[in-house]
């Protein structure tokens, strides 16, 4: 099995897994009812946070989730396109764009499909913050590349 099929299978295949973790983290087994769990007793050991204190911060470790996981993602389906539609340069503004608006959409149909789960809410301001998180992490992805000195235009 040599030639470009396996390594397109191998460039796809961590943005698939991604998917399936996103999906799962969507589910109510993703509700805060069901993270506060896990994190409490944690953080309760590790900072004797009261359940005031723990409030605030599951709220911010929660969208901090958000935005790595999302950043993630674009990055992971920048890599995939890359080999999807190879070029002799390392960037490309078609996979950045095309990397950026699919996350967003997975984004948008996250909170879509959470608005239907009792345990869950749907909320604009997280498809904007996980868009933020793909669009941060395709600019970052340019600056670096940039600073390598490698071929950027287009």
């Amino acid at each position: 099995m040599n030639g470009p099929r396996p390594q397109l299978w191998k460039a796809w295949l961590p943005a698939i897994i991604w998917l399936g973790v996103i999906a799962l983290e969507s589910s109510n087994l993703g509700a805060a009812e069901n993270t506060s769990r896990i994190l409490y007793p944690l953080l309760h050991f590790l900072f004797k946070l009261d359940p005031f204190h723990f409030g605030i911060w599951h709220h911010y470790i929660r969208k901090t989730g958000h935005f790595v996981g999302y950043a993630l993602l674009s990055w992971f389906l920048f890599r995939a396109w890359r080999a999807t539609f190879p070029s002799v340069r390392s960037w490309s503004m078609k996979w950045a764009q095309i990397a950026f608006w699919m996350t967003a959409l997975v984004a948008s149909l996250d909170e879509w499909h959470q608005s239907f789960l009792p345990s869950r809410t749907g909320r604009w301001q997280d498809v904007v913050l996980d868009s933020s998180a793909a669009l941060t992490l395709q600019v970052f992805l340019w600056l670096v590349l940039r600073r390598r000195g490698e071929n950027l235009p287009s």
